[in-house]
């Protein structure tokens, strides 16, 4: 006799759908994709699914280290990779042809999904039980949430309940209505976040631009840039807002900021991370999203501009390491910087050989020649946004 379960039925109504999913999850979650894959009809939902288990194997696929191995963020990290693989094999089947309609029209919609858990074991753990989820589509980024009730679930029955969330987070992608209530206890609560991208944001994450300074409850300028601050921003602090202010000041131009969601070693920042990132800008400071993780990418966005940053940065322009480990090839990114017309304005910067200055490092003359240095009687400050986090997860 065919079986009729609520989470079957679910299952059978995601396989209808025209969505195609990359899955990735780590610490648990594994059961829903033995559960996808039980019901016929799974070969139209998952594209691949992905356990890297091990904490190799997640740093390995996330191309990087997380900051917390179980936590939201790197829910969105697994669920930004995962959308990343989806896409890619889209295009790769269509480049074959779609071989189950026969035409090669492989334009379905693919979401990444991604799963952290922290879960019983054969150990006691200090902690909470917990699990995140998330997913990525090319307009939005939802997180979720969940703290279990420690005890009270075996090992089994929490990785039941872990299998129904991420189904239904699927069903809640694919906008199915009327499903089963994942089996929380009262007194547990599955904390759901939606962001929904402005138009922009979609196109600047599908490579169809490479700018943009759009971003939600502000008004686009779209007015080429004089002076630029570049950075990740995670979190902005006063050092960053005063290194501006004092920049204005003497180029007596508004200084802009810049944040790349691409980095050459993680996942693009997801749209959730965005509207985080963007919200600690008071309204009239312009914030560029980019796609242009190093610097002679953005000085091919901004010609003409003067790029405001640390000695940090400088020095990451003059190591050979990252210009393909390659002097010559070093030099050839500081003479495209150089053909469009960007200059520097750099800031001393507390380094682990002591408080440095434009003054104090050796870098190649070319570079040089593009510099100017703040000296530090006129700007000094020691925190950073690595420091600042830190202050942050103590507390």
């Amino acid at each position: 006799m065919e079986t009729h379960s609520p989470q079957i039925d679910l299952i059978r109504r995601i396989h209808d759908t025209s969505w195609r999913a990359v899955v990735a999850v780590t610490g648990g979650g594994g059961r829903a994709i033995g559960d996808l894959l039980a019901v016929p009809g799974a070969s139209r939902t998952v594209l691949e699914a992905i356990v890297p288990y091990s904490s190799a194997a997640l740093i390995d696929f996330l191309d990087g280290t997380p900051e917390q191995f179980c936590a939201s963020r790197t829910a969105r990290l697994l669920a930004m990779t995962a959308y990343r693989r989806a896409v890619k094999l889209r295009l790769r089947q269509q480049q074959l042809g779609d071989r189950q309609s026969g035409n090669g029209d492989a334009t379905w919609p693919v979401v990444g999904i991604g799963c952290t858990a922290s879960l019983a074991s054969d150990r006691p753990k200090l902690g909470p039980h917990r699990v995140h989820l998330a997913a990525q589509t090319a307009t939005s980024t939802r997180s979720w949430s969940l703290e279990l009730q420690k005890g009270v679930r075996s090992r089994d029955q929490e990785e039941a309940l872990v299998a129904a969330l991420l189904l239904d987070l699927l069903a809640d992608v694919a906008e199915l209505g009327d499903r089963p209530l994942p089996p929380t206890l009262t007194g547990e609560t599955v904390v759901r976040r939606r962001t929904d991208a402005p138009q922009a944001w979609c196109d600047l994450l599908a490579g169809e631009c490479a700018r943009t300074d759009e971003r939600p409850h502000y008004e686009p300028t779209h007015e080429p840039p004089r002076a630029v601050l570049p950075g990740a921003f995670n979190p902005l602090h006063d050092g960053h807002r005063r290194m501006a202010a004092l920049a204005a000041d003497r180029l007596g131009v508004p200084v802009d900021f810049e944040l790349s969601i691409e980095n050459v070693e993680k996942p693009p920042l997801d749209f959730e991370e965005m509207e985080a990132r963007a919200d600690q800008f008071r309204p009239g400071v312009r914030l560029w999203f980019t796609r242009a993780p190093r610097m002679k990418q953005k000085a091919a966005l901004f010609p003409g501009a003067t790029i405001v940053c640390g000695i940090d940065t400088i020095l990451r322009v003059a190591d050979p390491q990252f210009a393909s480990g390659s002097e010559a090839e070093r030099d050839r990114d500081l003479a495209e910087i150089a053909g469009h017309g960007c200059r520097f304005l750099v800031f001393g910067r507390q380094t682990p050989r002591g408080f440095e200055t434009l003054e104090s490092v050796t870098i190649p003359d070319a570079l040089r020649r593009l510099c100017t240095g703040v000296p530090e009687e006129h700007f000094r400050a020691d925190v950073s946004s690595t420091d600042v986090r830190r202050m942050l997860n103590d507390n």
